[in-house]
C-alpha cells in the first residue's frame, strides 16, 4: 500500500471497517462514503482486510486496504496487528482527516486507539448485538473499548435494542454519547420483466452464516407443507456446506435453492411470494427493509434486534416468536394461502420507502458529523485564542 500525502482541496473524512465484502454494515458505510464525497468532502474508505468490495464505490472515493490475512498462525497475527497499527497511524498523519467514522467493534477499537494517538476526532458505530461483541470481551479488552467509546464524539447505533443492550451492561451504562440512526432503504434499479425462477418462491437474503438462521428457515419450510412454492436463499458464506447437507437430508434438493449472491436482488424482491428473515440476532436488518420497500409481504423472527422496530405485527408484516420453528412454518403456510393478507401487508410495507428514504437517513448522518466538526473547530479556536501564561 503506497501512502502519500494527498493535497485534497476538500476536508477529508475517513470511513473505517474490517472488510468491504458483502454485508449490511459494508453497504451502509460505502453509501455514506459515496454520499459525503458528493457533498463537499473527500471520502477515504479504509478496509482493515484486503477483500473485494461487494458494492459499488464511486471513482473519486479513495480506498486503502491495510492487511492481507492469508495465514492465522500466532506470528502472522502479531505481524498483522503491527501492520494495521502503523499503516492506520500513517494514513491519519498523511491524509489529515477532519473526522473518522468506523463501523463494527474491531474497527471501532482500532479507530479509537489510533485517532486518540493522532488527536483526530472520531465516531464509532455498533451495528449488531453488543452481547456478541464488546460486552463479551474479557475485562481488559472491555475496559479499553469502554474508554475509547467514552472518548468518541458519538456512539451510533442502528436500533433502539442495540442502545438498550449497551446501557443495560454495568460498564457501558455510563455512556452519554449514544445516537440512534437507522439504516436507509437501498435504491435499486427498476425490476426487470425477466423471471428469476419458474415457480412461485419464498425468499431469504443474507450472508450464509449461523447467526442469520437459514437452517431455521429451511427446517420451517420443510414443516410448512408447502409443495407448490419453492424456497430461494440468496447469498454466500461459511455455512453453505452445512445448509447443502441439511437440504439433502430433508429431501429438498429440487425445492430449496442456494444460487449465491446476485446483482439483481430487486427482481427477487419484486417476484417473491414473501420474504422471510429467520435471524438469531440482528442490528437493523437491511434485507428486511429492502424487501418491504418492494411491497414484498414479510415474516421475521422476533430476534434481538431490529425486526420489532420495523414490523408492526399484523399491520405491515408478521413477527414470529423467537425459537419456534413451528410458529414460523405456520406463518409461512398461512401467508402463502391468503392473497388478501399478502396484499394488505405488502401495501403497508411500502411505507418504509418514505420513513427510511436515503435522503432522510443520510441527512441525519450529515447533521451529526457536521455538528461535531463545527464543535471541534470552535473548541480549537477557543484553545488557540487563550493567552499564554
Amino acid at each position: 500500500m503506497n501512502i502519500q500525502a494527498a493535497p485534497f482541496s476538500k476536508p477529508v473524512l475517513f470511513f473505517i471497517i474490517p472488510s468491504l465484502k458483502g454485508g449490511g454494515a459494508e453497504r451502509v458505510i460505502i453509501s455514506l462514503a459515496n454520499y459525503f464525497n458528493k457533498n463537499n468532502f473527500q471520502s477515504v474508505l479504509i478496509s482493515l482486510n484486503n477483500d473485494v468490495p461487494a458494492y459499488e464505490i464511486d471513482d473519486d472515493v479513495k480506498v486503502f486496504y491495510l492487511t492481507d490475512r492469508q495465514k492465522s498462525s500466532f506470528i502472522y497475527r502479531l505481524y498483522h496487528i503491527a501492520e494495521t497499527f502503523f499503516k492506520l497511524i500513517k494514513l491519519l498523519r498523511t491524509q489529515k482527516p477532519v473526522y473518522a467514522l468506523s463501523f463494527i467493534t474491531s474497527a471501532n477499537v482500532w479507530t479509537g486507539i489510533t485517532c486518540w494517538l493522532t488527536r483526530v476526532p472520531y465516531i464509532v458505530s455498533e451495528r449488531t448485538s453488543p452481547d456478541r461483541s464488546v460486552i463479551r470481551f474479557n475485562y481488559l479488552r472491555k475496559q479499553l473499548a469502554l474508554s475509547l467509546y467514552k472518548r468518541a464524539e458519538a456512539v451510533v447505533v442502528s436500533a433502539k435494542g442495540v442502545e438498550d443492550c449497551l446501557l443495560k451492561d454495568k460498564d457501558f451504562k455510563v455512556l452519554t454519547n449514544i445516537v440512534r440512526i437507522t439504516n436507509a432503504v437501498t435504491i435499486f434499479p427498476l425490476p426487470s420483466e425477466e423471471k428469476v425462477h419458474h415457480r412461485r418462491f419464498i425468499l431469504g437474503v443474507g450472508r450464509l452464516a449461523y447467526v442469520k438462521g437459514f437452517d431455521i428457515l429451511i427446517e420451517a419450510y420443510a414443516k410448512s407443507g408447502l409443495t407448490d412454492v419453492d424456497l430461494i436463499i440468496v447469498g454466500d458464506g461459511e455455512e453453505r456446506a452445512n445448509l447443502v447437507c441439511q437440504i439433502f437430508n430433508l429431501g429438498l434438493r429440487e425445492r430449496v435453492l442456494l444460487p449465491g449472491s446476485k446483482n439483481n436482488l430487486q427482481d427477487y424482491y419484486n417476484q417473491a411470494e414473501m420474504f422471510v428473515l429467520p435471524s438469531r440476532n440482528e442490528g437493523y436488518p437491511n434485507a428486511l427493509v429492502e424487501a418491504m420497500s418492494f411491497g414484498c409481504p414479510s415474516i421475521a423472527v422476533d430476534c434481538n434486534f431490529g425486526p420489532s422496530e420495523i414490523i408492526n405485527n399484523g399491520k405491515n408484516g408478521i413477527l414470529v416468536k423467537r425459537g419456534s420453528i413451528i410458529d414460523l412454518a405456520d406463518a409461512m403456510h398461512r401467508l402463502a394461502g391468503d392473497e388478501v393478507l399478502k396484499t394488505t401487508l405488502g401495501n403497508q410495507a411500502r411505507v418504509i420507502s418514505q420513513t427510511n428514504h436515503p435522503d432522510k437517513i443520510l441527512g441525519e448522518w450529515e447533521t451529526l458529523i457536521k455538528k461535531h466538526i463545527a464543535a471541534t473547530a470552535t473548541a480549537a479556536q477557543l484553545t488557540n485564542s487563550q493567552p499564554a501564561l
